[in-house]
């Protein structure tokens, strides 16, 4: 098996099928072949054949039906391309060789052969198939159409074989060379490629992200100076939630298309730690809800078949990510026919299970499917990077799986994402441990379910019940503020969507203290059948700590329930109210948007635009935290943060300070780390996750650094 895959590999790392080559076989080869006839025929009185030299300018014309017609021969084209090769270098050399009975001339001819042949056949293995099939064939034909064989050399045999082997190994050290030299022409040129292909890919989300700005100042009521404005209605809220939700989807989406193109470049691992168990149905319908159509249409033009779910083990923004590059590809092919379909389904297999994304459009032609995974690909995407299929496949064996294509040129194709089934021994030994390892947080813990629908808390107790908790329910939010009033709960589970009174409506009563002021800051978690981009927003901002997609994933909420107790037994956000935070970063605009941020959540700030007035202001001001830019101009944020833990230093050298930067590489990080910062965050900043690292170090206090928690904020691939 190792060997065909081998054999296959140089096959096609051999066949170099490029519109320059075909044209420089066709407008070189053929004239050339053609009128060496009459040369070697009537100047040089040799033998030549008409017919031979008829039939190699045919094959090297053939070539031009495929720049005219570009399925011609479909997947046999290469095979075409190869026996051409054969037959107008090494056969039709090597006969003329022999009639010739070795003359000098073609003693040249075949030298000079060795060098055209490695130009067109860079594989060694693929240039000794095609050299060796060529000499056995002339050959062959020799010995049946010469009569009388009278073959007298002239020439010292051991000395033109060891000129021969000398020619070949000169010309793949010159084809190694001078492939070297256009792998960095091209690199250069996919470089450039690059950076136009980032703008491109950007323009369309923050195209979005402009036309939500747009649509929440429609929403909003006219400004008058010394007036109370208009109502916003209940439907217009909902409006602005939804744009507001599109934006920061669009926004990060950006941000994911940045650093995939970037991971690619650098070929950077990919981090398998954080891998969990997730059902391929809840996530993709997740996936699906999330995706930014261009219009209503676009959501009417994807189906996608419920019956067979299964477990993967993965990690959800990947997925995500994976499936949205099949979608936008299959859209962009799509967009010439307004019928046009995409349909996604599951297919259950024993070993491995499959996601299908197939459309209808024009598919792919044969001989670009062996491509599609490869960098800087494109396939007539206009304006792709060409690094989107080749991120998928690196996610897809990250997994443990694989990803293939399958296409019927003028009629669809299909995607096939194979992941390794998930056993049920394999599923019990990870709730085992999962079990293990929380069961000390969580044993004795009393958790509010609350939930109109009976048969959706089935599950999330049977979830619960391991980790020995305590569960309550209620069936709306009015029993829910009761229970509240009269029990110490450590976390409530509330329903977004329920009659009497909405879980909104309930956590809005609970924070202002209807339930009582000892519970008025008790942490709950939202979740909800609704589209989760939408309902994040509203729970972030009516005071939830988290929330949760319905079907409820068991991995997903063990982990939300640990963050969240882990949370409060570390103390609330009330912790960071009146401390002073110094915030370095040489962007005014970014300053003021952490400032906003920060004052809030009652947090006093001071401003530096660099590591030269960071240091300053150090040396006056009473801060305990410092949230530091990395790059700026000056003095940046590693040398500001070396010199503050110096001895040279006058102010508190043991301050916190948290590194910031649109950069997450490992590099980064440990730069920021051995610099002496003690936490790290990537921009953009995820508001709650910068917030408990502020809670986290701003009661810190000493000459020690704890470990660096490498966050990378809202960034991820």
């Amino acid at each position: 098996m190792k060997v065909l895959n081998f054999i296959q590999t140089s096959f096609r790392r051999g066949t170099q099928i490029s519109r320059f080559n075909i044209l420089a076989v066709a407008f070189l080869g053929a004239p050339v072949h053609f009128s060496l006839y009459f040369v070697f025929k009537y100047y040089e009185q040799a033998w030549e054949s008409l017919p031979l030299r008829l039939i190699a300018v045919a094959l090297c014309l053939g070539g031009l039906f495929k720049l005219k017609n570009p399925d011609f021969l479909g997947k046999y084209f290469p095979v075409y391309w190869h026996a051409m090769l054969i037959f107008v270098l090494p056969f039709i050399i090597t006969v003329f060789l022999l009639k010739n009975n070795f003359h000098e001339l073609w003693l040249y001819w075949e030298i000079f052969m060795i060098f055209i042949l490695i130009s067109f056949v860079s594989n060694w293995l693929m240039f000794l198939i095609d050299f060796s099939i060529g000499i056995i064939a002339a050959v062959v034909f020799y010995l049946l159409t010469t009569p009388v064989i009278e073959l007298d050399p002239q020439f010292n045999i051991p000395l033109y074989s060891i000129v021969i082997m000398f020619s070949i190994v000169a010309g793949y050290m010159f084809s190694l060379s001078n492939r070297k030299g256009l792998i960095a022409q091209e690199r250069n040129s996919a470089l450039e490629v690059l950076a136009r292909s980032i703008a491109h890919e950007m323009r369309n989300p923050l195209g979005q992200v402009r036309l939500c700005f747009e649509s929440i100042l429609q929403e909003l009521p006219v400004y008058h100076q010394n007036k109370v404005a208009e109502i916003i209605s209940a439907q217009g809220l909902d409006r602005i939630y939804l744009r507001v939700a599109q934006g920061q989807m669009a926004a990060t989406r950006g941000v994911q298309v940045i650093e995939m193109i970037l991971n690619e470049v650098k070929n950077k691992p990919i981090d398998t730690s954080g891998f969990t168990y997730l059902s391929v149905a809840g996530i993709t319908h997740k996936a699906l809800d999330e995706y930014g159509y261009e219009s209503g249409t676009e959501r009417t033009k994807i189906s996608l078949e419920y019956k067979d779910d299964f477990l993967i083990k993965a990690d959800e923004t990947m997925y995500v990510f994976v499936l949205f590059n099949l979608i936008m590809n299959a859209f962009y092919f799509l967009k010439a026919d307004p019928d046009g379909r995409i349909s996604i389904r599951f297919d259950r297999k024993v070993a491995f299970n499959r996601v299908c994304v197939r459309d209808t459009g024009p598919g792919v032609p044969p001989e670009n499917l062996d491509k599609l995974f490869d960098p800087f690909f494109t396939a007539g995407k206009k304006g792709g990077t060409g690094l989107g299929l080749a991120y998928c496949k690196r996610v897809m064996r990250s997994f443990g799986g694989e990803i293939t294509c399958e296409s019927v040129h003028g009629e669809y194709t299909e995607f096939v994402l194979a992941f390794p089934a998930v056993s049920e021994q394999e599923l019990d030994e990870y709730r085992q441990t999962m079990v293990s390892d929380h069961l000390d947080m969580f044993r004795g813990k009393r958790i509010l379910l609350v939930d109109d629908e009976v048969p959706d808390r089935g599950p999330i107790k049977r979830y619960l019940e391991p980790f020995q908790m305590l569960i309550d329910e209620a069936g709306d939010g009015n029993e829910a503020i009761e229970m509240v009033r009269t029990t110490r709960y450590d976390t409530v589970l509330m329903n977004l969507n329920m009659p009497v009174m909405n879980g909104l409506e309930a956590t809005e009563a609970i924070r202002a203290g209807q339930a009582g002021a000892l519970s008025q800051n008790v942490p709950i978690i939202g979740y909800t059948a609704a589209p989760s981009y939408i309902a994040r927003g509203k729970t972030e901002k009516i005071g939830m700590q988290g929330f949760i997609s319905k079907p409820v994933s068991e991995a997903e909420l063990v982990r939300l329930l640990v963050r969240v107790m882990d949370d409060q037994s570390n103390g609330t956000l009330r912790d960071v109210c009146g401390i002073t935070v110094l915030v370095v970063d040489d962007s005014s605009f970014n300053r003021v948007a952490l400032k906003g941020i920060l004052e809030k959540y009652g947090i006093r700030v001071i401003e530096a635009g660099n590591g030269v007035e960071a240091v300053a202001k150090l040396k006056k001001e009473k801060c305990r935290l410092v949230l530091m830019d990395i790059q700026m101009p000056q003095l940046d944020g590693v040398e500001a943060t070396r010199f503050i833990r110096s001895g040279n230093f006058a102010g508190n050298r043991h301050i916190p300070v948290i590194g910031l930067s649109g950069e997450s590489d490992e590099e980064h990080i440990e730069s920021a780390l051995e610099a002496g910062m003690n936490d790290f965050l990537a921009k953009p900043v995820d508001t709650m996750i910068m917030i408990n690292k502020i809670r986290k170090w701003a009661g810190y206090q000493g000459n020690k650094q704890t470990g660096l928690v490498r966050s990378t904020g809202n960034i991820s691939v």
